[in-house]
């Protein structure tokens, strides 16, 4: 929404100026500037974040290791050990196919050494991880969620936070209008004569009701005379009809009395829109109430979050009053308003030393240093490039139920991640045994090399048609 501005007010590089014109000094430039500075605190974010380390890395990476270990300790132990005290001249065990062939002690250890090195071979640890990540990144992309890197989709399953940025993400960032309150009833005529005035103004607010009159194809005829009224409003005349279109400060310049309209404005301004009167032949005729209004799946997405038990909180540079009343018609449990944009990823910074995960959804250059800063940094793709690049996850499609679906393909993903875990660590902590030689002294049975190589390729495709379960999912 805009911001009347007077001389000795400052403006940053990018403001636009919508009526008059008026000169400048800057005061800062280089790497002083606001988007300098918004560059530094990406930058900063980035490099200091530590990475996810992936719990399937760490135990592979020891895993390997103590294999190997292990052959050489089952080795040594039949060598040394178990063919003495189960390979006595009275010993029926004495008779086993490995011994006829003469393989001989050092065969036998080597046999059941290699056999333990077959069967635990990591191809199930190693598919594990990457298949469910491939299987969940597919899955997202067909929604339009476009997940940087396993650590972003690990991260969006362990989300307890979620904030927002109003204008462009909760709301469309563009002001329409909203109400219009008609003092005889006639709601098109009051729309109509308001649009009229407007219609030579740039004013955002202008531009809005002129869109909202022609939605509704009402015949906008042009005015006789035009005089913006800065700060206050305009005035015009059309027919030999006076019109004036503003705020309070204009009514009570030009002596319109509007205190039967007053608890109608009052309304209106609680719930974040701007009230505008509009007054034929010094009597007030009615209101237009214009807004940043949501998106049509902003209330739905706040309530999903809820559903699964994460906070959704609201940051914004707008006014303290204007974010209540977005909050309040989403259902947001908390709202951060009148931050300034190098003080968003502070705000985050604050939540995350609470010992919370936190997300945050944002689509402009003043929202990349917090999502930066962020666990996951979502940023919408209809946004700028700045935020996008900063992001941790993009979503193509300019809507929030895609927030909820990037946690709910996350958590899925993990879950599919675990599961394969299990299966390859579970098979692999079931069968070393039994190749290492435990029911040898009591059945006379090995597991062979070539029954070794077909259960370890079982594994890996249990693992793999685990994962391609990920197709179905919805």
């Amino acid at each position: 929404m805009p911001v009347e501005k007077k001389a000795g007010d400052e403006v940053i590089g990018g403001t636009l100026n919508k009526t008059g014109a008026f000169k400048f000094r800057a005061t800062r430039v280089g790497k002083d500037t606001a988007l300098a500075q918004i560059i530094k605190l990406v930058e900063e974010a980035q490099t200091t974040k530590a990475p996810i380390q992936k719990i399937a890395d760490k135990v592979a990476g020891h895993f390997i290791l103590g294999v190997h270990a292990l052959a050489l300790a089952v080795f040594l132990f039949w060598f040394f050990v178990g063919f003495g005290l189960w390979f006595s001249p009275t010993s029926q065990l004495l008779l086993t196919p490995y011994l006829l062939s003469g393989m001989g002690v050092f065969g036998f250890a080597l046999l059941v050494s290699v056999t333990v090195l077959i069967i635990s071979c990591p191809c199930a640890v190693g598919l594990a991880t990457p298949s469910a990540i491939m299987a969940g990144s597919g899955k997202g992309a067909e929604h339009g969620i476009l997940f940087k890197g396993a650590d972003a989709m690990e991260a969006s399953s362990k989300l307890q936070v979620v904030i927002f940025d109003k204008t462009g993400t909760l709301t469309k960032g563009e002001p329409s209008v909203t109400d219009v309150v008609a003092v005889d009833g006639n709601q098109e005529e009051v729309l109509r004569l308001a649009a009229v005035a407007e219609k030579n103004s740039e004013h955002p607010l202008g531009e809005a009701i002129i869109k909202g009159a022609r939605a509704r194809s009402l015949e906008l005829q042009d005015p006789e005379t035009f005089q913006a009224i800065p700060g206050h409003g305009v005035e015009v005349s059309l027919n030999g009809r006076h019109i004036l279109l503003g705020n309070r400060r204009l009514m009570a310049e030009r002596k319109v009395g509007i205190d039967s309209l007053l608890p109608e404005a009052e309304r209106l301004e609680y719930q974040g829109k701007t009230a505008m009167f509009v007054a034929v032949n010094g009597k007030a005729a009615g209101i237009v109430a214009v807004a940043d209004t949501l998106k049509e799946t902003s209330a739905q997405a706040v309530q999903e979050l809820h559903r699964m038990g994460i906070q959704v909180a609201m940051i914004t540079g707008d006014n303290q009053r204007t974010a209540q009343a977005i909050a309040r018609q989403v259902g947001i449990d908390r709202v951060l308003a009148e931050v300034l944009p190098e003080d968003k990823a502070r705000e985050v910074k604050k939540l995350q030393d609470e010992g919370k995960q936190v997300a945050m959804v944002g689509d402009g250059i003043n929202d990349a240093p917090a999502l930066a800063q962020s666990n996951v940094g979502i940023a919408i793709g209809s946004g700028t490039d700045v935020a996008k690049e900063t992001g941790h996850v993009i979503l193509i499609k300019d809507d929030l139920m895609d927030v909820v679906a990037a946690i709910q393909v996350a958590k899925a993903t993990m879950r599919l991640v675990k599961q394969n875990l299990w299966w390859a660590f579970g098979y692999n902590t079931a069968s070393i045994p039994l190749a290492a030689g435990v029911i040898y002294p009591f059945f006379a049975q090995l597991v062979s090399p070539e029954m070794a190589a077909l259960l370890m390729a079982t594994s890996s495709l249990s693992v793999t048609m685990n994962t391609l379960r990920m197709r179905g999912y919805v």
